[in-house]
């Protein structure tokens, strides 16, 4: 599969099956996202792949509603960093940027062994960092919601998530992100 086509094939499923993570699989995606550029190399991304049940069923109690649907996930990656661990330059706090880099190229690997990785806002970061033991002053920056893609709709979700499961949102279209040479509205 080409990066292109990995691009073009990633979605965010939230039906998911049941799959076995091995630590080769986590091997993998973490080598992949340490490639991700980053300012000055500082590496700022953290991540704590979480496939052990127990764990998985606490981090449950830390989803908002209306992600009912990751309960069906093999693995939950925890993304976090802090200000200091990335370049903070004339107020630009690169950490947030590089750790998206990393994540894109993590999700894009998963994507290219037939996984899906759907990252989500929807969490509470407090829980989150109490049960992982991740430090207060990192920043839990996504949780990814990982299995595989079941043909089959999960009978959890809402009408706009079925609707998004069926067929690709939207996207905006080129004029209204994408300006030559100078920004107008």
């Amino acid at each position: 599969m080409t990066v292109e086509e990995a691009i073009e094939k990633r979605r965010a499923y939230r039906s998911l099956e049941s799959v076995d993570i091995s630590i080769e699989l986590i091997r993998d995606l973490s080598e992949k996202a340490k490639l991700a550029p980053s300012c000055f190399n500082n590496q700022p991304w953290r991540f704590v792949f979480v496939k052990d049940k127990e764990i998985l069923e606490k981090l449950h109690g830390a989803l908002s509603k209306g992600n009912e649907w990751a309960r069906a996930a093999s693995m939950i990656i925890a993304v976090f960093s802090k200000k200091d661990l990335d370049c903070d330059l004339h107020g630009r706090e690169y950490y947030l940027f590089d750790t998206g880099m990393a994540v894109a190229f993590l999700i894009l690997r998963a994507t290219e062994l037939g996984y899906v990785a759907h990252p989500i806002a929807g969490y509470r970061e407090d829980k989150v960092k109490k049960i992982l033991g991740i430090p207060e002053e990192m920043k839990v920056i996504t949780l990814i919601i990982f299995g595989r893609h079941s043909e089959e709709l999960s009978p959890v979700l809402l009408d706009k998530q079925k609707r998004d499961e069926q067929e690709r949102p939207e996207r905006l279209p080129m004029e209204k992100f994408s300006f030559l040479d100078m920004y107008t509205e």
